[in-house]
């Protein structure tokens, strides 16, 4: 009967199964812990990209250049305003004749521009009121090296490695003069070209954009800086996006693959809540062939993006396949919606060649290293620059935290890993568990999607090294500040970086 012995009376069980039941299952628990502890094989790192890292190679050159600026400060604004008037014409004149001829890449004019405007940017930085002359000119020379890029052949290392020098070392050079003005002299916003369009449109703080355009912007994480400067040739941004306005509402929606959830569709309220230290709008010009033949090909682009991404759910791609669209990685979401229409973003496409830093990005996940990087979209001749925020505030901390990662990087080429305390494996495997739930019920979990338990063991010690490095980076700044009476420039804080890395001693790096 329910709820009575069934051993008949007068005799004993027999426990010895039961013991033997509870010996098993006890050894099966700890033997399960115990391969808690035990690091999974992990898939050997891939070569890289087959590339050469861009190397400026001039530390004589920006010492140089600095010893420049000390002397204009001594020299006082009076005396150096009029010679920056006579090179801001020079360089002018220079940008001029560029725009009405054809040149390669390796052109001698292309090689006294790159020049001009980095001896102006010492002169600007001591006297900040030619701060918007220096804008426009190097707004300028941007716009004009990219007509010329027309006709380049992306694919070419001298290509790029020109369009690199002036487009990225003109933004350095800039940057480094609005990190010695006042805030107030620094604009936040630096209009480009105004590319004509039919697509729906909405103002964007102060700026007209369209449906289809790409947002790149820069986040304030520690792995923003890791995605913005770990490739070939180092830059400033480490997030695409894809903008939606609705042709009756006029709503803004941003289309973006996020590390923790996929690719979602964000409000523009929501898209400008997470920290943005940078942001540039690029336009698809409109005498291309395919534009010319359908003016509304990125309004259906964008809504063609839309309309999947609430379809079903995208996950984040971690390896960073460009070519396979069922994962999609956040520069991804711009050149899969445009390839639908026959556009192919990315004409040059990204590499990262470096071993340490390919074994480091390993161990996130990726596992293609010829690739879309955010950075790169700049360069690419289909696209024009229509605007470009910074935030004058967070300006100079966007620079320390590349420096930083500069400084991690060497120490990666030197044989450094992203090791983790193996005590910390159970706990990430069970949060792991923990994440796969809920993401199948399309909640976010502690672990990304597509992340594995040690690969965010990895990201987990590559912020916190990141972080320990910064702290002395920002007081040693912060002495150099106080004792030369400017801020230091990026090579200084380059080197503060390496000095803060060799000292620091946290693990990882």
């Amino acid at each position: 009967m329910w709820g009575r012995s069934s051993v008949p009376r007068g005799k004993v069980p027999d426990r010895a199964p039961r013991r033997r039941l509870g010996w098993l299952a006890a050894a099966v628990g700890c033997a399960a812990g115990t391969l808690m502890f035990v690091p999974w094989p992990e898939p050997a790192a891939p070569a890289g990209a087959g590339g050469r890292p861009f190397a400026w190679n001039q530390d004589e050159r920006w010492q140089a250049l600095e010893v420049s600026f000390r002397r204009a400060r001594e020299a006082g604004c009076v005396n150096v305003i009029p010679r920056v008037e006579v090179m801001l014409g020079e360089a002018r004149r220079l940008v001029g004749g560029v725009s009405s001829a054809k040149l390669d890449p390796d052109s001698a004019v292309l090689d006294e521009i790159e020049r001009n405007t980095f001896e102006i940017g010492p002169m600007v930085a001591a006297c900040p009121e030619a701060i918007p002359d220096y804008v426009l000119l190097v707004t300028r020379m941007r716009s004009v090296v990219k007509e010329q890029s027309r006709h380049w052949d992306m694919r070419i290392a001298a290509t790029r490695r020109g369009m690199y020098r002036l487009l990225y070392g003109g933004r350095a050079a800039l940057e480094e003069a609005m990190l010695q003005a006042p805030s107030g002299l620094v604009p936040a916003l630096v209009l480009g070209g105004d590319e004509p369009s039919v697509a729906p449109s909405a103002e964007v703080l102060g700026v007209t954009v369209r449906s289809g355009d790409v947002l790149v912007s820069r986040g304030g994480a520690p792995t923003s800086a890791l995605i913005a400067r770990g490739n070939d040739y180092p830059g400033n941004f480490s997030h695409v996006a894809l903008v939606h306005i609705d042709e009756s509402s006029g709503a803004v929606s941003v289309i973006e693959a996020h590390i923790e959830r996929g690719v979602a569709v964000s409000s523009l309220d929501d898209y400008l809540k997470d920290v943005k230290l940078r942001v540039m709008v690029l336009r698809l010009r409109s005498d291309l062939p395919e534009m010319l033949a359908d003016p509304l090909l990125p309004h259906r682009a964008a809504v063609a993006a839309l309309e999947e991404a609430r379809r079903r759910h995208i996950p984040y791609d971690f390896e960073m396949d460009f070519t396979d669209h069922s994962k999609l990685f956040c520069s991804e979401v711009a050149s899969a919606a445009y390839e639908r229409f026959g556009i192919t973003l990315w004409m040059g496409l990204s590499r990262i060649s470096s071993p340490g830093l390919v074994g480091w990005l390993s161990g996130f996940g990726v596992r293609h290293f010829e690739t879309q990087e955010p950075s790169d979209l700049e360069y690419d001749p289909q696209l024009t620059v229509v605007a470009e925020w910074r935030d004058p505030q967070t300006l100079f901390a966007d620079h320390i935290d590349n420096a930083v990662v500069d400084a991690m990087l060497d120490g990666a080429e030197e044989g450094n890993t992203l090791a983790y305390p193996l005590t910390l494996l159970p706990v990430a495997r069970a949060a792991k568990a923990y994440s796969w739930i809920l993401n199948a019920v399309g909640l976010i979990g502690p672990v990304p999607e597509g992340l594995s338990a040690a690969g965010a063991l990895r990201n987990r010690q590559f912020s916190r090294t990141h972080r320990g490095i910064k702290q002395r980076v920002v007081l040693l700044a912060a002495e150099f500040e106080s004792e030369h009476r400017y801020r230091p420039p990026y090579w200084e804080l380059v080197n503060l970086a390496r000095r803060s890395r060799a000292e620091f001693r946290g693990g990882g790096t």
